[in-house]
This record gives structure tokens, C-alpha cells and sequence, in this order.
């Protein structure tokens, strides 16, 4: 792996868009010029299983895998998402989360519980968490379904990208009705 590359983890739950969020990513760093890989591992995604999307970019990359250890950052979903892949980080990278709950089969047939305090727990364990209600931001901007834009909206904050790079990218990756609200959600997300 050459040293400029960068890796980016995204994980959740079936159907929180992730899938898009990851193809909004790779769209704006095409356009800056990056090799760019992007790559899907889906669990149980129509039944609310683990969803996990690899994108990586640098001058050349050449696997889409994201191995233990390399990822620079781990963009979350939902919570316990976030602290399932956390051996996925690097020594400095960055956790950004959102902190939503979605029980997993084993917490709703009652054969365990959710764990209490991830937030507190992964920063006592040395990660570097960045910990919004993304859920919140989503519904304010106008439909629960843009999580995945409030969290690029707070990735954003961490790359040097024009606020104009990513409003294009957006443009260039969601259907038209539902654009407005998408860049509200991710405005929401940057400004949180």
C-alpha cells in the first residue's frame, strides 16, 4: 500500500444508504484526480444486517480492501456499527458516527442486550469519535431516509474539498426530487 493512500470505512444497517454515500464519495474524488476503489461487503442488508463499503483513493491504488488497521476514517451509520469495526482504524484515525440505535436480531429476540455508553467506551479506549445525531439532523432537513448525507455533511469537514465539489458530486448522485433536501441534510451535517 503506498503511503498517500486513503482509506475510508463506511458501515450501518441494510438500508440506511451507505451504498450511496459511498458513490458520492467516489464521484468527488474522481473529480479530483484520485484513483479511486470503491467496494461493497454486504451482510444480511435487506434484513437489517451489517452493511460495509471500502473506498479508497490515492495516486494508485490497487485493492478496494481496507484491511485491520489502515482505515483513516470509519464513517458509522449507526452505533454499534461504529464499535464492531473499530480494529479497522489506524493509530490516528477518526470514528465519525451517528448516534442512532438499531437493535440487532440477537437484542430483539431478547437473547442480549445493546450495549450501554459506546460513545464513552470507544474514547476510553483511545479512539478519536466524532458522535452526532444524525437521525435528528436527517428528519430536520426533511426525511429520516438522508442520515447518509448528514454524515458525508461532517466527513466534509475533515478534507479540504470546496463546499461547490461536493454540492456536484450530490448533484451528480441523487435523483432530482430529492436534491433540495440532501444538500439541506448535508449543510446540517457539515454545521453540526
Amino acid at each position: 500500500m503506498s503511503n498517500n493512500t486513503k482509506n475510508i470505512m463506511i458501515v450501518g444497517v441494510g438500508g440506511q444508504g451507505s451504498l450511496l454515500a459511498s458513490k458520492l464519495l467516489g464521484r468527488l474524488l474522481l473529480t479530483k484526480g484520485y484513483d479511486v476503489k470503491v467496494s461493497e461487503v454486504h451482510g444480511m442488508s435487506q434484513r437489517g444486517g451489517s452493511v460495509v463499503t471500502y473506498v479508497r483513493f490515492g495516486d494508485a491504488v490497487y485493492s478496494p480492501v481496507i484491511d485491520e488497521g489502515e482505515a483513516d476514517f470509519i464513517v458509522s451509520f449507526e452505533l454499534l456499527e461504529a464499535a464492531r469495526w473499530t480494529r479497522f482504524l489506524k493509530q490516528d484515525g477518526k470514528i465519525i458516527t451517528n448516534t442512532q440505535q438499531i437493535n440487532p436480531m440477537p437484542v430483539v429476540t431478547g437473547a442480549a442486550e445493546y450495549p450501554a455508553q459506546l460513545v464513552e467506551k470507544m474514547k476510553n479506549d483511545g479512539f478519536n469519535v466524532d458522535a452526532i445525531d444524525a437521525l435528528e439532523l436527517a428528519e430536520n432537513a426533511g426525511s429520516s431516509k438522508a442520515v447518509n448525507l448528514v454524515l458525508m455533511g461532517r466527513l466534509s469537514k475533515y478534507f479540504d474539498f470546496t463546499e461547490t465539489e461536493w454540492m456536484t458530486a450530490i448533484e451528480d448522485s441523487v435523483p432530482q426530487k430529492f436534491l433540495e433536501m440532501n444538500k439541506k441534510a448535508f449543510a446540517l451535517g457539515a454545521n453540526a
